[in-house]
């Protein structure tokens, strides 16, 4: 951007635009999704019999999906939610016990635990990450903690090493929340493969989408998967040989062949959109070194981040104004910059209220319950992270010249309002 440009007063003081083209659109599904929903529709036409569930399309998707972690088995849901939901479910938790959860993370990565009957623990941030980490972690234990939830938050890998070791000491099982987080890799290996069962949302909004909704629940052990199928099947005795009757009460949370086919389609294209993702996230923290207030957050040594979305830490002492001022001003700029992502659990109502069943309270309210029913977690670590940090939506559909806009807009926002 030239000098004389930058000094022009900011959009949101009525000045012109650093960028007034939209932002790319991501253009996730293209002509290969319409020819497998097409194809599978014309099988239907001409056999006659509609296309369900747990088919042929379905079990490709698994077996692709299960391959492109490294190999191990998966299981199609209807949601991350669900994904989230069944991951538990297969763990045969105990009702009443506690499970920690991530500090922050979307709704549906907690509300399971509840509805579950277990006590949601929140646990705090790592300091200067939205991701939880070991101390934090081990600060929530009891010994009434039966599983511990991990969600690797904008596709940043949590620290998971030395959580994963703290687990196996105390038996219990880690389930890793990779809604935000496809393609990412932890010192080399996947992350959703490194605890005991992952959990992946596929939704429209992921890296990639089997339709508008979607998940899937993967884990390395066989004798695991049989557990997940049936968790997402009501129960029915999947895997069993010679039994007949639904062996424990569940909820139908199965995927369909139509969401499968557009799956495997997205799949193949995975490692592309991560890629560029990548390659953004590393333009973007580079054009941040030349700014004075602005730094990228990037991922963890040893790490490859995903990038949902990129989080950008401010020098507000080197500011005249507050994060909120700066990152409307940044908006205004034709920035897609959100200020806020506090999307915290130990925040929300439905946990702090115990807005679960009813006016009940439970599951904390139940005698069986033998922690304090009543205490809240203060969470001043992730308040603190998200004080100095916004975040930008870069998608595998930017590039340089949205790159060079961020930094212009910076630059004319910053020179506004640099101390």
């Amino acid at each position: 951007m030239p000098d004389a440009a930058a000094k022009m007063p900011l959009a949101v003081d009525g000045g012109p635009k650093v960028r007034t083209a939209p932002w790319p659109p991501r253009r996730l599904f293209g002509q290969e999704e319409k020819q497998a929903a097409d194809a599978l529709f014309d099988q239907s036409i001409a056999t006659g019999e509609a296309f369900g569930y747990g088919g042929v399309q379905e079990e490709a998707y698994c077996h692709e999906f299960s391959a492109s972690l490294g190999g191990g088995f998966a299981d199609g849901v209807n949601s991350g939610t669900n994904a989230v939901y069944v991951a538990l479910r297969s763990l045969e938790l105990e009702p009443f016990t506690e499970v920690i959860v991530p500090p922050i993370t979307d709704p549906g990565g907690a509300m399971p635990v509840a509805l579950l009957n277990c006590i949601p623990v929140p646990s705090d941030a790592a300091v200067g990450s939205y991701n939880t980490g070991v101390d934090q972690v081990a600060a929530r234990l009891t010994d009434r903690t039966s599983a511990i939830i991990v969600a690797h938050i904008a596709g940043l890998p949590v620290d998971m090493d030395p959580i994963l070791e703290l687990a196996a000491k105390r038996n219990i099982p880690v389930v890793e929340d990779c809604a935000q987080a496809h393609g990412a890799k932890y010192k080399g290996r996947p992350v959703g493969a490194l605890g005991t069962v992952g959990a992946f949302s596929t939704m429209f909004g992921k890296h990639h989408a089997s339709g508008g909704q979607g998940g899937l629940v993967f884990t390395r052990s066989e004798q695991a998967y049989w557990r997940i199928r049936r968790c997402a099947d009501r129960g029915k005795p999947i895997g069993l040989d010679g039994v007949t009757s639904n062996q424990f009460a569940a909820l139908n949370c199965n995927m369909d062949e139509l969401h499968a086919a557009i799956g495997r389609v997205q799949l193949r294209k995975l490692p592309r959109i991560v890629a560029k993702r990548r390659a953004v996230a590393a333009l973007l923290a580079d054009a941040c070194r030349g700014t004075r207030t602005v730094r990228m957050m990037q991922e963890l040594p040893l790490c490859e981040g995903s990038y949902w979305f990129a989080f950008l830490r401010l020098d507000l002492p080197a500011l005249k104004v507050d994060k909120a001022t700066f990152v409307k001003a940044l908006a205004a700029e034709g920035i897609p910059a959100e200020s806020e992502y506090l999307h915290s659990p130990a925040l929300a109502e439905w946990l702090r209220k115990r807005s679960v069943f009813g006016g009940s309270g439970y599951p904390w309210n139940c005698p069986l319950y033998q922690g304090d029913a009543t205490r809240q977690y203060d969470v001043p670590n992730a308040v603190a992270t998200n004080a100095c940090h916004f975040r930008i939506a870069i998608n595998e559909a930017c590039g340089p010249v949205e790159v060079a806009d961020i930094a212009a807009a910076i630059a004319k926002v910053e020179r506004a309002y640099a101390k």
